[in-house]
């Protein structure tokens, strides 16, 4: 069964989870054929293996915190903060506090 996301004009609540983020669970909220968001949910100390997208992508943390590892070091995100990668940026995140953060990324169409 495919995931609902997110229809033209539609409305979706990015709030903090608050009480609700130790059971939230990561989702994509809305995917086109030139763009991906969606919300990643993090607990503490879990971490997501470097990889990369051929896209650009920005990660803004909504609650509680989390470290992205890229090529030339690492950087901390904490609640009202955005981090740019251009495409192609190996990266890893991972959590130093239960989190949440919004995930977009700009999809590349492979060649024909």
């Amino acid at each position: 069964m495919a995931l609902p996301h997110a229809r033209s004009g539609e409305v979706v609540d990015v709030q903090p989870l608050g009480a609700r983020l130790a059971s939230g669970k990561t989702a994509a909220l809305f995917k086109s054929e030139d763009l991906e968001l969606m919300r990643l949910v993090l607990p503490a100390g879990k971490a997501l293996p470097p990889h990369r997208v051929p896209g650009e992508i920005t990660i803004q943390c909504i609650e509680g915190a989390l470290e992205v590892g890229v090529e030339d070091g690492s950087h901390v995100l904490r609640a009202g903060q955005l981090l740019y990668l251009r495409g192609g940026v190996t990266h890893g995140v991972r959590a130093l506090q239960d989190c949440s953060a919004l995930v977009t990324i700009a999809l590349r169409k492979q060649p024909s």
